[in-house]
């Protein structure tokens, strides 16, 4: 049956939003940069085609399990406090790759400490959830995660900076706007007191045995995995598939992840109005055909077209899952946020090795893009599934603004 939802927050808290949404830009600016360096770094280093997969996926994975304990942390201590200590922490894997990172080894524990930026996700999102209504949690978690946004940044700077000057020092240049967002965090998010560390309902194991826990995860997986993912990958795979330069490379991911992040507060608004059950079965359909389209490899303009879908869709869907998450889950926001975020990160971990091994053993990406389709395609029968049986899902794919 479905839950009863806690009565409506306040109208809102514009600041406070605005603080999520810096601090979820900086952190995942930070939680992709390594993907953004990964082509100076491997063509300094000599990696194999499996480890370029590695290097760029070890900050998703980090990041992504770091969201369980940061969301579980946000629910008792409040999204302020544990936000401004992850920010905080971030200067040290800065440090480390400005002085270090001359090895394989090196870059991978750079990468696992800056993945850490990858649970400001888990912060964010609840943190500005919190002040607003039920029938605009979709408008709103979808704004607060247009922070992703960050992937853009770094891809169109980073390469650029490496070339100026070097690419050890962006590491470094990349604590000047970390130090300013900070800043600018302490002073304006504010936690509603009418809902700020709020007891949850249940602990951990008790969400982890919840079910629908489980297919929010398998779908965000494939949409905001495939989202970080790519964008991760994406200057690897134009590099070597198309022989781009990376400076090149760089534009062409951060023009694809700008129609990504720009596109998920667009899904958010539709799935308040068309509901974001409905919407995410559309999009894991289209995602699936497009990958599947993919695997052609055709020609640079033309891949550019279908990763552009892609990434539109895959925007949406984020802003889907998490229109749905609130309702279904108001009083555990931040442990299943970071239960779904963690889960959905690690499909963003696995989408760069995935890629990268099955290039290794067969030459071509094409039996990766062949993967990730048939995942998506059975993810849309799954969740059609869903919505034949009794279950909440049929309640929530009509709940509408």
């Amino acid at each position: 049956m479905n839950p009863k939802p806690e009565a409506d927050a306040p109208s809102g808290h514009l600041p406070t939003l605005i603080a999520c949404f810096m601090h979820f830009d900086l952190s995942f600016m930070l939680w992709v940069l390594l993907g953004a360096l990964g082509v100076f770094a491997a063509e300094e280093t000599g990696l194999s085609a499996a480890q370029k997969g590695w290097l760029v996926a070890m900050p998703i994975l980090s990041g992504s399990l770091a969201r369980i304990p940061v969301g579980l942390l946000s629910d008792h201590l409040g999204g302020k406090r544990v936000g401004v200590a992850l920010l905080s922490f971030l200067f040290l894997p800065l440090a480390l790759g400005w002085q270090t990172g001359g090895s394989f080894s090196s870059l991978v524990a750079v990468g696992l400490l800056l993945g850490v930026g990858g649970a400001s996700f888990a912060v964010a999102l609840p943190l500005a959830s919190r002040w607003y209504p039920r029938h605009r949690q979709g408008l709103v978690m979808g704004i607060a995660a247009a922070g992703n946004s960050g992937t853009v940044l770094t891809n169109l700077f980073a390469p650029k900076l490496a070339l100026l000057f070097g690419w050890h020092r962006v590491f470094g240049l990349a604590m000047i706007p970390l130090a300013l967002v900070l800043l600018a965090f302490l002073l304006l998010a504010k936690e509603n007191p009418d809902q700020a560390r709020r007891p949850a309902d249940r602990g951990l194991l008790d969400l982890l045995k919840k079910g629908d826990v489980w297919w929010f995860c398998l779908f965000y997986s494939i949409t905001f995995g495939g989202y970080v993912g790519l964008s991760s990958f994406l200057p690897l795979f134009f590099r070597d598939q198309y022989g781009v330069s990376q400076v090149t490379a760089g534009y062409l991911t951060a023009l694809v992840a700008l129609l990504g992040s720009t596109s998920r507060p667009l899904g958010g608004y539709l799935a308040d109005k068309v509901g974001g059950v409905r919407l995410l079965l559309v999009i894991l359909v289209v995602v699936g055909m497009t990958y599947e389209f993919a695997t052609r490899l055709p020609s640079l303009s033309a891949m550019m077209l279908l990763l552009l879908v892609a990434m539109a869709c895959l925007g949406m869907g984020n802003g889907a899952v998490f229109q749905i998450v609130p309702l279904r889950f108001p009083r555990e926001l931040g442990g299943v946020t970071g239960i779904i975020g963690a889960v959905g990160g690690l499909g963003g971990f696995m989408l760069p090795t995935l890629l990268a091994t099955i290039r290794a053993q067969t030459g071509s990406f094409a039996g990766g893009f062949l993967i990730l389709g048939l995942i998506s395609l059975g993810a849309a029968v799954i969740l059609r599934f869903r919505l034949w049986v009794r279950s909440p899902w049929a309640g929530l794919a009509h709940t509408t603004s």
